[in-house]
């Protein structure tokens, strides 16, 4: 079984682990927001070689906080408790920014998306996170067209 890509930075770099429950939600918002960038430009560019501005574009109408609040209504039935807790800490997390062309209430749900998949990505549940991402891309129909997601 291959090491979580979290673990390996850590062992790579003679990282300590941290308890995860010392995180802040924005902390764990800020690395989550990457990790599901990273799933989806993963799947866009494997998907079709294209220019980088057409990719840019695709991965930017996927991660937007409008597509990441539908992503996390699709899947909220499938969560545990303790990752609906994770979500809610990050949405109510206070925040200084505000993501362009988003709603409140938008930027904050996908913020509790972000601190819960974070918090997924720091505690070695890689499995888990491409289970939710696959699911809730699959409900919402965010990919393109010709993107075959495979179960």
């Amino acid at each position: 079984m291959d090491e979580s890509l979290s673990s390996a930075v850590l062992h790579t770099f003679s990282i300590a682990p941290k308890d995860i429950h010392t995180y802040s939600p924005l902390v764990l918002a800020f690395i989550g927001d990457d990790v599901f960038d990273l799933i989806i430009r993963t799947i866009i560019v494997e998907d079709k070689n294209e220019p980088v501005n057409i990719l840019h574009k695709k991965a930017s109408t996927i991660v937007k906080a409008s597509s990441q609040k539908d992503i996390f209504e699709a899947i909220a039935d499938e969560l545990t408790e303790e990752e609906l807790s994770i979500y809610r800490r990050g949405r109510n997390a206070k925040s200084n920014t505000m993501a362009k062309n988003a709603t409140v209430s938008d930027y904050r749900r996908a913020t509790g998306f972000e601190a819960m998949l974070g918090y997924l990505y720091l505690t070695g549940q890689t499995k888990r996170i491409l289970e939710l991402v696959r699911l809730g891309l699959e409900r919402t129909d965010k990919l393109p067209h010709h993107t075959m997601v495979h179960t």
